[in-house]
């Protein structure tokens, strides 16, 4: 049996958390075994530099090297052996977010993420990413209900904007990996466009 990874992207306040581990559920009555972590985090040394990442203003590059770096711990020590053993491994965030906050969000230049990329995990790309597409202002109403902001949530409307529109052209580019999901719906309209990506795979 081969492995598979997914991945749950979008920008906070689109509900990832909620969904995550309703697909899990999903997945495993499937037969599945599944591994649920998140990025940046996933290994003891990501979630060190996820700590740094919320609450330690750095540059836009640093962030996104270290970012980078988390990736690369949570790859060599969790997604590929859990792929190479048969598992599914469903992934709060991943290279795509860097795309989406880095690129999009602080501008860095999108042939350096592609580079880093390369180098952090090479041909390893999700089989299927759910991206929770939701407009910035209806982000921000969820984030103020729900917890204290870090310091990403902590950005204005036009930055969630442009972390949206990354990645609106990264979900066109990639039309065969990633499914667009409506996430101004209501919760259970949600669930069901996530469903419906799953099981049109196969799942």
């Amino acid at each position: 049996m081969s492995g598979r990874f997914i991945t749950i992207e979008g920008i906070d306040g689109a509900g990832k958390s909620t969904h995550v581990e309703a697909l899990a559920q999903r997945l495993r009555a499937s037969g599945a075994t599944v591994h649920v972590t998140r990025e940046p985090g996933g290994t003891p040394v990501a979630e060190q530099l996820r700590e740094l990442l919320l609450h330690t203003p750095m540059d836009a590059l640093t962030e996104a090297l270290v970012v980078f770096a988390a990736r690369r711990d949570h790859v060599r020590a969790v997604i590929a052996p859990a792929v190479a053993r048969g598992e599914t491994v469903l992934c709060d965030r991943f290279s795509d977010a860097s795309f989406a906050y880095q690129g999009g969000g602080r501008g860095v230049d999108a042939a350096r993420l592609v580079q880093l990329e390369q180098w952090v995990h090479g041909e390893l790309q999700p089989d299927l990413t759910l991206w929770l597409d939701l407009p910035a202002e209806l982000a921000a109403q969820r984030r103020a209900a729900a917890r204290a902001a870090d310091r990403f949530e902590q950005q204005d409307l036009d930055f969630f904007a442009r972390v949206r529109a990354a990645y609106a052209a990264r979900c066109e580019s990639s039309r065969g990996r990633i499914v667009r999901i409506d996430a101004a719906l209501e919760r259970d309209a949600v669930w069901r466009q996530i469903e419906a990506a799953v099981q049109a795979r196969g799942w």
